[in-house]
């Protein structure tokens, strides 16, 4: 029985005996995606927005062997700054519980433990997806395995930029994963409102996407929902500045060797020093402002 693994926070699971919105949000944030203090600082304040906007927040990560499902502020601090937080997704979560470890979730290892928990909703920066060169690297990301499989809406800003954005949406397509863009008929690339991809489902309120949800499950239909929020206009890096950025990372990360789950990390740390901390700017109001959609999308359900 998965609850012996699953420590879910008493806040959180009074909300949802309750039928309380809650949202869940993703650790490898903390542990992996921002310098300290700024991913704490981060963290606490996409909390904060999801409380003003109606609903629960549940950060999961796995402490001494156990699923977290709603890290409290200090478990959240402990994650910030420890160095051997080992980055989980499906294929690493039995190993990281069988050694007692600790571990933050990717986009994949969140959903799983969502749905464990019963979290319909969960708010994120962006996904992983097919990385560039995929046709000879075969490297994609396993969060889209799980979009095909776990019934969980993943609410963020896109796909990484540093991936390819086109294969990303075909094989979504194939995967029959529902893709919605929020207020914009064109896909956002995550530091970037454009992307020169268009999608096929454009809506303009929480409300409205919440009963394309609702009528996905009504109907028996398997796998995830991706709502894709653009960053806030005046926070964005416009894409050509962005993509020449990207390009000189993803040059250096082939000269160095990186390969696997270490390439996103790599390139987004790369890409924050190329941009003089700008990415880092734009990554946290990205997040901010999907953890608002994502709280009015849970609280509309």
């Amino acid at each position: 029985m998965i609850n012996e693994y699953l420590d879910i926070n008493p806040e959180v699971a009074a909300a949802l005996e309750r039928g309380e919105p809650v949202v869940a949000l993703e650790s490898t944030i903390i542990a992996h995606g921002m310098p300290y203090p700024k991913n704490v600082e981060t963290a606490l304040r996409v909390h904060r927005v999801i409380r003003e906007n109606g609903a629960v927040s549940a950060t999961i990560g796995i402490i001494g062997g156990r699923i977290k499902v709603g890290l409290t502020d200090e478990e959240i601090e402990y994650m910030g700054m420890a160095h051997e937080v080992i980055k989980v997704s499906r294929r690493d979560l039995p190993f990281v519980l069988a050694r007692g470890g600790d571990g933050a979730t990717t986009v994949a290892g969140t959903m799983i433990a969502a749905s464990m928990a019963g979290i319909r909703v969960f708010v994120t920066g962006g996904i992983g997806g097919v990385h560039r060169g995929a046709a000879e690297s075969f490297d994609i990301s396993a969060d889209l395995e799980e979009m095909k499989n776990t019934d969980v809406v993943v609410v963020c800003a896109g796909v990484k930029s540093v991936l390819d954005i086109g294969k990303t949406l075909e094989y979504m397509e194939t995967s029959g994963i529902p893709v919605i863009s929020y207020g914009t008929g064109e896909f956002p690339a995550f530091y970037s409102r454009r992307s020169g991809y268009q999608t096929e489902y454009a809506m303009e309120t929480p409300e409205e996407i919440a009963r394309l949800i609702r009528l996905k499950y009504d109907l028996g239909l398997k796998g995830g929902v991706l709502v894709a929020c653009p960053i806030p206009e005046e926070d964005e890096i416009p894409l050509d500045k962005i993509e020449s950025i990207i390009q000189l990372a993803l040059d250096e990360c082939e000269t160095k060797g990186i390969t696997g789950k270490r390439v996103t990390p790599f390139l987004l740390d790369r890409v924050q020093q190329l941009t003089e901390g700008m990415s880092l700017e734009a990554n946290i109001r990205l997040v901010l402002n999907n953890a608002m959609l994502g709280a009015r999308i849970a609280a509309a359900l």
